[in-house]
């Protein structure tokens, strides 16, 4: 007959070697995210994710390009403005010009915020 300490060692080694292959299965279920490890809501909202990201991707393009358009508008208006500049210079005369007015920059500057918030 085996002696106390012997079972004892025994049943810790058995309690040991069964806790590991337990602890190992589920690892092995979370390390491999394929498509078989995912449950059907867990993919459902991956695809939601994926579909909102592309949609703040798309409004991010609009946006992006929507400010291009006012960098060019801006160049455009620049441009105007300095060869008003020089032609009044080459001109040589002390008549003051009105200043070109900001109020296209501002409608633009309105109307990107107004469409902004209606994509929002």
């Amino acid at each position: 007959m085996m002696s106390r300490p012997m079972v004892l060692v025994f049943l810790l080694v058995l309690l040991i070697v069964t806790s590991q292959f337990e602890w190992k299965q589920p690892l092995v279920n979370e390390m491999d995210p394929g498509p078989r490890g995912l449950s059907v809501k867990q993919q459902r909202i991956l695809k939601k994710e994926e579909v909102v990201k592309e949609k703040i991707i798309l409004s991010q393009e609009r946006t992006i390009h929507k400010l291009n358009e006012l960098v060019q508008t801006l160049q455009q208006q620049l441009l105007q403005c300095q060869s008003n500049n020089s032609s009044n210079n080459n001109n040589n005369n002390n008549i003051t010009t009105n200043p070109p007015k900001g109020d296209s920059l501002a409608v633009n500057i309105n109307e990107l915020d107004r469409q902004q918030i209606l994509e929002d």
